[in-house]
């Protein structure tokens, strides 16, 4: 079973649509997210984002920041919608998520149980806690 981390804390999974594959994207629509590996180019997918619910980016090991790159290109095309990171994602990097543009990281029971929720919400203050904002001081 997932778990959803968001600024507020662990929630269930509340995305009823379906996941889809990159391949797949024409004719899809709000009820539809879209599952991309982390190898993904995400200027192949420019126009071509503005109708989905959610789009899913899997980190396969806490160690492979592309994911992160990947989020932050799609927020700079133009996605507004709700971007999530999947996989091994730690608590200590929920804030690095954030201002990539992620809404929420996915993460399953077995990590939730190592980083308790408490731990990401250390981190949920994600905004003011950052290199920009201590030298700003």
């Amino acid at each position: 079973m997932a778990v959803i981390v968001t600024d507020s804390g662990f929630a269930p999974e509340d995305f009823e649509g379906v996941f889809t594959a990159p391949d797949t994207l024409p004719g899809m629509g709000v009820h539809h997210a879209l599952d991309l590996p982390p190898y993904t180019d995400p200027t192949a997918l420019e126009g071509r984002l503005n109708d989905l619910g959610l789009i899913r980016i899997d980190f396969p090991s806490f160690a492979d920041g592309r994911g992160f790159s990947i989020g932050r290109a799609l927020r700079r095309l133009g996605y507004t919608g709700r971007l999530r990171a999947k996989g091994h994602v730690l608590a200590d990097q929920y804030a690095m998520a954030r201002r990539s543009g992620f809404d929420e990281v996915e993460i399953d029971d077995d990590l939730a149980a190592r980083q308790p929720e408490d731990q990401w919400l250390a981190r949920a203050d994600w905004q003011n806690h950052d290199y920009r904002s201590r030298l700003a001081g």
